[in-house]
């Protein structure tokens, strides 16, 4: 028999597994109820609040693997960058390969970024934050984007995770993209380069005038 505490993280992993499993079944976070959770995870309702105070609280901890998951793959494209020499195409391809090892934590993060708990889309609006931050430190250690001062990183950081993430629904489901449109991978590929293409030949606001 396992020990107790063992128990404990095995029943809550059933709870978050249960969670994404409803989700990869077409259902969004805010429809599901606590007791279908519950059932699926093959515990009594009681029990849920073992674990987790309410469904919000569930959501958040779905946050919180996301968030590692996307962090772990953050460092896999820094060191394709920094180590490797790197390129865009390598670096989206490593993204991908990510994705679809872990299609049920991102289908979760595309999904509910416009999600109906609020207490969700905020945390993933931190957790864009906190990951644009991070790529617009590791932007400025590059010799390529030296002319660029530390709101111009800011920008362009910001302009990468926003495509990263607009581009989530059409990488977990290609069915979406209508003939001849660009595959995912290839309309974030093409998107990313326009963002560095423009941000190589940046030279400020005061060029605009």
């Amino acid at each position: 028999m396992l020990p107790r505490a063992e128990q404990k993280l095995q029943t809550r992993q059933a709870l978050l597994d249960a969670a994404r499993h409803l989700m990869e079944c077409g259902r969004g976070f805010g429809s599901i109820s606590l007791r279908e959770v519950a059932k699926s995870a093959g515990i009594v309702p009681t029990g849920f609040y073992r674990h987790f105070s309410d469904m919000d609280q569930l959501g958040l901890a779905l946050v919180t693997d996301v968030d590692e998951t996307f962090r772990q793959t953050i460092r896999l494209v820094r060191q394709n960058e920094f180590e490797l020499g790197g390129i865009t195409d390598a670096s989206v391809r490593i993204f991908l390969d990510v994705v679809a090892d872990n299609r049920a934590q991102f289908l979760f993060l595309a999904r509910e970024q416009y999600g109906g708990s609020q207490p969700v889309r905020q945390a993933i609006a931190k957790l864009r934050e906190a990951i644009s931050s991070d790529l617009a430190s590791d932007l400025g250690r590059m010799a390529r984007w030296q002319h660029l001062d530390q709101a111009a990183l800011a920008v362009m950081a910001d302009l990468v995770v926003k495509t990263v993430f607009a581009t989530l629904p059409e990488l977990i489901d290609p069915a979406q993209l209508k003939p001849g449109q660009l595959s995912a991978q290839a309309k974030i590929t093409q998107q990313l380069r326009f963002i560095f293409v423009g941000a190589k030949h940046w030279q400020g606001l005061s060029s605009l005038g």
